[in-house]
């Protein structure tokens, strides 16, 4: 079994190697070319595919109100017109609109590519860049099955330049203390984990009302969601996954509904259903979405009670991994809170958390986490947020992709190919899993050699 402390020479070697991550070396790499250093005037050129919700907002008109000064953008592109238009007023940029992404690359010549589309299709445009010689950014998750990632993995070999992938939540304040935590040895070994996810029946149900409802486009929540959450397993617990096996089942969403329609707007059972929403209430997805409907027809607010939706919405898994850590997780979409319960069990302590989301009430936003020795008291640690989305780790990676691309890794939050890997593969393999009923090694996916250490090439 791995021991999981670290002495002081030890922590100051990682936070040395960190810098060396795959994603640091992508990040290094851009303030390179840039010649950053010697001519602050010089802006990273950015190209921007997949106009939807996070491609306008956090990618778009965030980056261009927070790093005008860092970046630029040359080029925007979407499959839908409508979206193209509006999200280039909404971002607030002056730059040519496309359809076809390989014509954006020929004529804007970008140095970073951000790909936030459909995550079955983000491995196409991936490689696209690649190939044209440009740094990828790409949202979670990187992909969606395993043919797809070893696509990624081999493209990136054969290029001089690098992807990393927005693991937001490893910069969240409370989840960098558990990784300080965890590497202190105050936990002692670390034997096992129970990590439970909560999705309320808002932000539950809104993923069974959009395409991630579809296991061909999303990959199920187990990769396209859980993804998140295996990455966090894997960065905490600083080792490869190695076994999977899975149960999931769809038994509230979809064709469990006692009546169903298209989409709310037009359906006969507003005043009888529970996940009635009314989206000409959001004015933002009105003018994203339903106004640009004639171009794709994508119905923003699907029926969660679609008879052809066919991802789950229960999951358990069980994960062993190569220094020994066995961990317990399930992810529910329908719970009347929002939030996951997660605790580190060791042989010297255990560390546990009920991390509820925020509520846009709470005017000093915190989280606590507790360390209980096993011969000793408890210890509340109150971590305040950062400020932003995503406990705030938003507004954190985005300083280190925009801002400062050398800014000092040593909590090895950068994230690159590799890591993108090993979180879908456990969502891929527990997606496999379930399918077949039998348990899923993590290496027969990929080329991928795993290692103890989570540290591989």
């Amino acid at each position: 079994m791995k021991n999981m402390h670290f002495d002081a020479s030890r922590r100051e070697f990682l936070a040395k190697s960190a810098l060396l991550s795959t994603g640091s070396v992508f990040l290094t790499g851009i303030a390179q070319a840039l010649s950053l250093h010697d001519n602050p005037d010089v802006k990273m050129k950015l190209a921007l595919i997949g106009l939807g919700i996070r491609g306008v907002n956090m990618f778009g008109r965030e980056v261009q109100n927070s790093y005008k000064d860092q970046v630029e953008f040359v080029g925007l592109c979407d499959n839908n017109k409508g979206r193209l238009e509006f999200g280039k007023k909404h971002i607030g940029v002056d730059c040519p609109l496309f359809e076809d992404f390989d014509k954006m690359l020929s004529e804007t010549k970008p140095d970073v590519v951000i790909v936030t589309t459909i995550d079955n299709t983000h491995h196409t445009f991936i490689i696209k860049a690649l190939e044209f010689g440009c740094h990828v950014i790409t949202e979670k998750p990187m992909t969606t099955d395993e043919d797809k990632c070893q696509a990624i993995l081999d493209a990136e070999r054969r290029s001089d330049k690098k992807v990393i992938v927005t693991f937001n939540y490893r910069y969240s304040p409370h989840r960098q203390k558990m990784y300080e935590i965890l590497r202190s040895g105050e936990l002692g070994d670390i034997t096992s984990v129970d990590f439970h996810w909560y999705l309320d029946t808002s932000h539950g149900a809104d993923y069974f009302r959009r395409w991630h409802g579809f296991k061909e486009k999303g990959g199920t929540l187990l990769v396209h969601k859980s993804t998140h959450h295996f990455d966090l397993l894997n960065w905490w617990l600083d080792s490869d996954p190695e076994e999977v096996f899975a149960y999931g089942a769809l038994e509230f969403y979809g064709k469990n509904g006692k009546f169903r329609h298209t989409h709310c707007r037009t359906c006969p059972h507003q005043a009888n259903c529970d996940f009635f929403w009314d989206i000409s209430k959001n004015q933002h997805l009105v003018n994203l979405y339903v106004d640009n409907e004639e171009y794709d027809g994508y119905l923003r607010d699907g029926c969660v009670y679609r008879e052809d939706i066919d991802i789950y919405d229960k999951m358990a898994v069980q994960i062993k991994y190569k220094n020994a850590v066995q961990v317990s997780y399930s992810l529910t979409t329908y719970s009347p809170y929002e939030g996951y319960r997660i605790a580190f069990n060791g042989t010297k302590g255990r560390m546990e958390a009920w991390i509820k989301e925020s509520q846009p009430w709470q005017e000093d936003p915190q989280d606590e986490i507790r360390v209980t020795k096993n011969f000793g008291e408890s210890e509340i640690i109150v971590i305040p947020h950062g400020g932003g989305g995503h406990g705030g780790g938003d507004t954190r990676l985005k300083d280190k992709l925009f801002k400062d691309p050398e800014m000092n890794d040593p909590y090895r939050q950068s994230a690159g190919t590799r890591d993108g890997a090993m979180s879908i593969l456990v969502g891929i393999a527990a997606r496999n899993s379930i399918e077949s009923g039998k348990p899923i090694r993590i290496e027969s996916l990929t080329d991928i050699e795993l290692t103890e250490s989570g540290r591989g090439t």
